[in-house]
């Protein structure tokens, strides 16, 4: 409830400082949680990594989940605060694996397979793309993660893993591909 009263809060100051402002202060306040979300995260994820040594890691395993995810959508929880919380300790614990090659290709293999089969996942809410352009979405995501079959990088390959796997819809222990064109 942090970030969503402090996210109302920069809403609220801007519609008072712009009140001609086209938006609302709901989708004002859904933006400014988004961006402190992203802030957050970044922050805490490099300070921590930078104490540990792996900003390096740490900062790969960001960008790669966030392109990833961008085109792949998955999985949210459902706080702000929760979610800072999640990614920061997931970043940083990624940061820490050191996989081998036979590791790598195994992980990109079932993240490419993954993304072929749910990807994108969750984005009704989250986007205006029509669903008629959602296969490209999934082209666009399974390319990302092709790139790890040259790159070959151990952090990458956690990380696509890692994302891959939030884009599954689990009912009753199983994993259902939800109803989607493409």
């Amino acid at each position: 409830m942090i970030i969503e009263g402090l996210s109302k809060r920069i809403a609220e100051v801007i519609k008072r400082q712009i009140p001609d402002h086209n938006s609302s202060i709901s989708v004002l306040q859904h933006a400014a949680a988004i961006l402190l979300n992203v802030m957050l995260t970044v922050i805490f994820t490099l300070l921590i990594s930078a104490f540990t040594g792996n900003a390096k890691q740490a900062l790969i395993s960001m960008i790669g989940f966030a392109v990833l995810r961008q085109f792949s959508g998955g999985f949210h929880l459902k706080t702000g605060a929760g979610c800072i919380a999640f990614t920061t300790v997931l970043f940083t614990l990624v940061s820490f694996v050191d996989v081998n090659h036979v590791t790598v290709l195994v992980m990109n293999v079932l993240s490419l397979l993954l993304v072929m089969m749910f990807a994108p996942s969750r984005i009704e809410k989250q986007s205006r793309i029509p669903r008629e352009h959602y296969y490209k979405l999934r082209l666009i995501s399974c390319f990302i993660v092709m790139l790890n079959f040259g790159l070959q990088s151990p952090t990458l390959a956690v990380i696509f893993f890692i994302q891959a796997l939030s884009l599954v819809h689990w009912k009753g222990g199983q994993a259902h591909v939800m109803d989607q064109q493409g």
